[in-house]
């Protein structure tokens, strides 16, 4: 497989070059991959935000990986399907909120890769099993809370090892 291109969705309160994006972008990077990083500031709709992610990825030739953060997650997972991609890599995926359960997408037939913090308050790490159970996705549970940012180096390891394993496909 070609190297994919990797775009980043990040979460409801953060930018699209925070700690984290910058740090798993300079990895992709470091393979060869491209990458790139969607800005949603202002943008506080969901459904927005997909329409805004599916119309970034329009133009991308190489195949795309999409890694989210939180809401970001749950838009990436929303969009996956929709830009054909490869794999979808997720940080604390608003997956399965109170209130708005039936708005969590459908896991689409990818590699799914997800990383969720045991002490998250935000976003339950029991969404994540839920999710990862019922599509048999990889779950990665660190001792971490919802921000993940002091799990940045193990993120940045199953990230790589995650596009190695798609390149191998």
């Amino acid at each position: 497989m070609t190297l994919p291109t990797v775009i980043f969705s990040h979460g409801q309160e953060s930018g699209p070059w925070g700690t984290k994006i910058r740090a798993m972008a300079d990895t992709v990077r470091a393979m060869g991959c491209e990458a790139d990083s969607i800005d949603y500031q202002g943008i506080g709709d969901p459904t927005e935000r997909v329409e805004k992610l599916v119309d970034s990825c329009q133009n991308i030739s190489a195949p795309i990986v999409l890694v989210g953060s939180s809401m970001g997650g749950h838009v990436a997972t929303a969009a996956a399907a929709r830009v054909d991609a490869v794999g979808l890599f997720v940080l604390a995926p608003a997956y399965y909120m109170p209130g708005y359960e039936e708005l969590t997408p459908d896991a689409p037939d990818i590699p799914i890769s997800i990383v969720h913090g045991w002490h998250d308050d935000i976003v339950p790490v029991e969404s994540s099993i839920r999710f990862a159970r019922k599509c048999s996705a990889t779950l990665h549970i660190v001792d971490g809370d919802h921000r993940l940012t002091g799990n940045i180096d193990e993120i940045n390891y199953f990230l790589a090892r995650f596009i190695r394993g798609l390149a191998e496909d």
